[in-house]
């Protein structure tokens, strides 16, 4: 099998410089990638721990706790969200 590329061709590609790294933008398809995640150390009981690596399977636990938190976030807001509009509906202004 046969290569369209000669192996000449590959060593004509300028070097890459930090420059062109710091200039780099991650993607994910062609999407930027979200910000870097905050590193943090945390103390969590080992049988949450231990459920999470049971749960996350390939994912990786720390991911699934990233998710798990995330979507607590997003449900507390939701549910402040429906209280304050019950709230106004039961008593208008």
């Amino acid at each position: 099998m046969t290569s369209k590329w000669d192996d000449a061709d590959l060593d004509t590609a300028p070097p890459v410089t930090q420059e062109d790294l710091a200039r780099a933008v991650h993607r994910v398809g062609l999407q930027p990638a979200p910000g870097k995640k905050t590193k943090i150390s945390i103390a969590l009981d080992p049988d949450v721990v231990s459920w999470f690596k049971h749960q996350s399977g390939e994912r990786g636990y720390q991911t699934l706790i990233n998710a798990t938190l995330r979507e607590a976030m997003q449900r507390r807001t939701l549910e402040d969200t429906l209280r304050r509009v019950i709230r106004e509906e039961l008593h208008p202004a």
